[in-house]
């Protein structure tokens, strides 16, 4: 049997290093990118169940990546079946306290990676699909967007702003692809422990965070990553258009 193959960006740690786990554990090749950090990256990618996984690199913020970072995964693997744009920037900006210098650039950077590089990625990978020999259909993307794209993000509102922008990224290509066989779907996860926001997670903070969920506890990446191995599989094919709520019901809407 073939096995599928992955491109997991923003994988060299925290959430994505877990998606690209479990995808390898769930028999899929994986390609994991990262922006700049190669050691980060290699490590992951040592770790990996399973053989014949790759190692890409691009800063997916930057015009013409998108088209380097597939046109790698797809020389590295053969193909690639299944994209997870996993990949963004969280910058908090609050507008009565930012410059306009640092807003403008805060927003031009986030909406860069945030929410272009995943469209182009999307552009590129559609591109490959349609002219590789077994066609497009089975493939699938998933985007990693948030739960303060309805929420709110009051101190950091370019995040918010662009997570939203790629939840209906994800509707309307939903639409366009499934024609092309193509399934598009999101996840919006909630706070999530990972070293980039431990600082978040200092003092006080961390029981607030705590008591937002009834669970009584705060995400870990194997959360999200299970999510999105999920509806990259098969059987998730009829949840195309989903955004699903990865938050341990601390936000409902």
């Amino acid at each position: 049997m073939t096995r599928r193959c992955a491109l997991v960006t923003g994988a060299s740690r925290g959430i994505g290093a877990a998606i690209a786990s479990e995808l390898a554990a769930t028999g899929h090749r994986v390609a994991v990118h990262c922006r700049a950090d190669t050691a980060a990256a290699k490590a992951v990618l040592d770790s990996l169940p399973g053989t014949g996984h790759a190692l890409v690199t691009g800063d997916v913020g930057a015009p013409g990546a998108a088209r380097e970072v597939i046109g790698s995964a797809v020389e590295q693997l053969g193909t690639v079946d299944v994209l997870v744009n996993n990949a963004g920037l969280y910058a908090e900006q609050p507008v009565a306290t930012t410059s306009y210098e640092d807003w403008r650039a805060a927003w031009r950077r986030l909406v860069d990676v945030n929410l272009l590089g995943p469209a182009d990625l999307i552009w590129c990978l559609v591109d490959h699909l349609r002219h590789r020999i077994q066609g497009p259909q089975g493939a699938c993307v998933v985007n990693v967007g948030s739960r303060g794209a309805y929420r709110g993000e009051p101190d950091a509102p370019a995040y918010g702003a662009t997570k939203a922008a790629l939840h209906a990224l994800t509707q309307s290509l939903a639409q366009s692809l499934g024609p092309l066989g193509i399934a598009v779907s999101a996840v919006a996860p909630g706070v999530v422990r990972t070293d980039l926001t431990e600082p978040m997670l200092a003092g006080d903070a961390e029981e607030a965070i705590r008591r937002q969920s009834p669970l009584g506890r705060i995400a870990v990446p194997s959360d999200v990553a299970a999510a999105v191995a999920w509806l990259s599989s098969a059987p998730a094919e009829w949840c195309s258009g989903a955004v699903l709520d990865v938050n341990g019901a601390s936000h409902l809407r």
